[in-house]
């Protein structure tokens, strides 16, 4: 009898640790698949996180860029704005640059220079006369008009000469200035100069000779400003 008693009683024992060994399997598997659930979870997180702030940051960089390529076309646009007037505007002033500036003949820059040298006391004893077109064929068409000029005076009525030619109603550009020579207080300059024609001026304006002498600071041109020969 109690041999059996304890059979059973061993069995039975046996047969309770199986089970909670069976039950502790099974609550470790799943303690298990909770942890690789959660891991997974964590891990997939954190991706979530780094794409997000990848995103985040590409949408800032795409922004930033949007914005310098916005104020750049703002700033390019601005000498766009009011174009039309603008253009009317500096067509009227050239045209007023042409008509009161410019002249028509080649007499005319002659006799100019001559009044210039008279008025201000020096002598204009050599000009070399060169011509060639500018914008030849179109509307506002020039003859560009350059001068190699030899002057002698005293050094105050050349300055003012020089300040007379910058200065005058008749537009001349001063291309060079060179001293020549100084003697007995006078004192020889050659001067480049460079003023511009409308047109080729009229077919009966006489060109200058490649080569003018004068005698004197009123032989620049004559009393009635034609050209000397």
């Amino acid at each position: 009898m109690m041999a059996a008693a304890r059979t059973n009683l061993s069995q039975s024992v046996q047969g309770v640790s199986e089970k909670a060994r069976a039950l502790m399997t099974r609550l470790n598997l799943y303690y298990a698949g909770v942890g690789v659930l959660a891991l997974v979870n964590l891990y997939l997180l954190v991706q979530m996180a780094f794409a997000w702030r990848t995103v985040t940051s590409q949408d800032a960089n795409a922004l930033a860029q949007q914005t310098v390529v916005m104020k750049a076309a703002e700033i390019a646009k601005k000498p766009l704005e009011g174009l039309d007037g603008k253009v009317a505007t500096a067509t009227k002033d050239s045209n007023e640059f042409y008509g009161k500036r410019l002249p028509v003949a080649y007499s005319e820059v002659v006799a100019e220079l001559g009044a210039l040298t008279k008025q201000q006391g020096v002598k204009l004893s050599r000009v070399q006369y060169a011509d060639s077109p500018v914008l030849d064929g179109t509307e506002g068409a020039l003859t560009e008009m350059r001068m190699d000029a030899s002057l002698n005076g005293d050094y105050r009525p050349l300055v003012l000469f020089i300040n007379s030619l910058e200065r005058d109603k008749m537009f001349f550009l001063i291309r060079g200035v060179t001293l020549t020579g100084q003697s007995n207080g006078m004192v020889g300059l050659r001067l480049g100069l460079t003023t511009y024609l409308r047109g080729k001026g009229p077919a009966a304006d006489a060109k200058p000779s490649e080569t003018a002498k004068t005698d004197g600071a009123s032989d620049a041109s004559s009393a009635d400003g034609s050209v000397q020969r």
